[in-house]
């Protein structure tokens, strides 16, 4: 399976994802790293991977934070170029930083992935448990992490959520997993994921193989 892994930027260091990634490699998942998409990456590039997973925020880069990653007329891929590969069939997993967009950043994405990113409190003690009879929960159930707690509005009617997360916080219970089906293919968000201890974590590793698996169609 070819997977595309975008990450990198001003909040969520590549080195903190791709580090909090290893066990998912350790099972045999092997990740094409791209920290710098803006200017590498092209829809012909796009369609030679099955599953694309985005680990990062509108910026540009850590050291351009105030460039944004979309540019009409700069960047050859833009959300409509992600869209139009997962209508194709392609799989798309947005975990953590890319449930960052709202319609004051990058609103194309915001609506691909479905939700509109508010805001989080500082890291706290966060209970995740699974919803529902989902393939992508398969395995997993309750499990206690340490992390940021993502507080998003759900905007896609057609969001299937397999898990929810809770903590003592404004932020209260949130929404934190579901998948979509978007023409011939799919689509999956994980809003935790901040820390190498959450990415390195026996639960979130097994949930995000289950979305790998899900999202390249090879699970019902």
């Amino acid at each position: 399976m070819n997977i595309l892994l975008l990450c990198d930027d001003l909040w969520h260091p590549g080195e903190v994802v791709t580090r909090g990634l290893r066990p998912l490699q350790k099972l045999g998942y092997a990740l094409d790293v791209v920290t710098a998409p803006k200017d590498i990456l092209t829809p012909e590039m796009l369609r030679e991977y099955d599953v694309i997973i985005n680990a990062r925020g509108a910026a540009h880069s850590p050291a351009n934070s105030g460039a944004p990653w979309f540019e009409p007329g700069v960047t050859e891929v833009m959300p409509e170029d992600f869209r139009a590969y997962v209508e194709e069939g392609g799989g798309f997993i947005a975990l953590h930083a890319g449930n960052t967009f709202s319609g004051r950043n990058v609103p194309a994405m915001a609506e691909l992935v479905g939700n509109e990113f508010i805001g989080h409190p500082p890291r706290c003690a966060i209970r995740a448990r699974t919803v529902g009879n989902h393939p992508v929960a398969r395995g997993v159930g309750e499990f206690d992490i340490r992390d940021e707690h993502y507080r998003i509005n759900l905007t896609a009617p057609d969001a299937e959520v397999f898990l929810e997360t809770t903590s003592d916080t404004e932020a209260g219970t949130q929404v934190a997993g579901y998948t979509r089906r978007i023409g011939k293919g799919r689509l999956c968000v994980l809003t935790p994921g901040h820390n190498c201890s959450v990415l390195e974590s026996e639960p979130f590793t097994r949930l995000l193989a289950n979305a790998i698996e899900w999202c390249a169609g090879n699970l019902a």
